[in-house]
């Protein structure tokens, strides 16, 4: 299986943090910040997706953390955190339940066992990755969720207004070849693309909806400020489809 692009760069980036600040600084800033805040929104996102007492979730990138500390004080689950850096993975360890799992994972396939999961999340992972790439850990998410089981994705979109300033932002790097890793932009219509192309074992996603980037309905009254998709695998194979001729 072919590496992430960016692993090096990242190492790089997690390491300068941790020599230039304090480690729960540097541990908040390495995943854009505001550790407790954002990881309490993500979490009320999974609640509001369905996720349940007892239930297996997935947290691909899950970073150094946030959403696993904040999951573990709210609700009781079954969990694994997967990410490309060994040091985020060792402090999300420290903030979470002592039964939560945490492994390294560098290629582009999930280390889960096929239909044994009920949701898998990626929050800030399809920002950082080519379409292609996006395309082929949705269909690993497919493969690993049980019928009837959802994802939860972010992704940075284009159209939202709160997305130009990270558009120009890149731009910018760009120009002087300082850009520290890769920035992905999509559209809903591309995930919409994506879902009706994807197939697993015969498995569809049935249906998709989406949450905006400003939108806060939730409890802590923060916003994401990323477009949510929220996609859920069908209960039953799909029928096969007859090819036109």
């Amino acid at each position: 299986m072919a590496q992430f692009h960016f692993v090096e760069d990242y190492e790089r980036h997690v390491r300068r943090l941790m020599r230039k600040h304090p480690i729960d600084e540097a541990m908040s800033l390495a995943v854009g910040g505001s550790y407790a805040e954002i990881g309490g929104v993500e979490c009320e996102i999974l609640l509001h997706a369905g996720l349940q007492p007892g239930q297996s979730v997935v947290d691909f990138g899950c970073g150094s953390g946030r959403l696993a500390a904040a999951l573990g004080q709210r609700l009781a689950v079954e969990y694994l955190g997967i990410d490309v850096v060994q040091a985020l993975l060792d402090y999300a360890r420290s903030k979470s339940p002592p039964h939560y799992r945490f492994r390294v994972s560098r290629t582009l396939a999930l280390p889960v066992e096929t239909a044994s999961v009920d949701m898998v999340c990626a929050f800030s992972v399809f920002t950082h990755l080519l379409q292609t790439e996006t395309y082929l850990y949705l269909e690993e998410m497919l493969r690993c969720l049980k019928p009837g089981g959802t994802v939860v994705c972010s992704f940075l979109e284009l159209a939202a207004p709160n997305a130009w300033h990270a558009f120009h932002e890149t731009v910018q790097q760009q120009r002087t070849s300082q850009v520290p890793n890769l920035n992905m932009f999509l559209e809903r219509s591309q995930i919409e693309v994506f879902i009706q192309k994807l197939r697993s074992g015969g498995y569809i996603y049935e249906s998709v909806g989406f949450l905006d980037p400003t939108a806060a309905p939730w409890p802590s009254g923060h916003a994401l400020g990323q477009t949510v998709a929220i996609l859920r695998k069908g209960v039953a194979p799909a029928p096969m489809r007859h090819l036109e001729l």
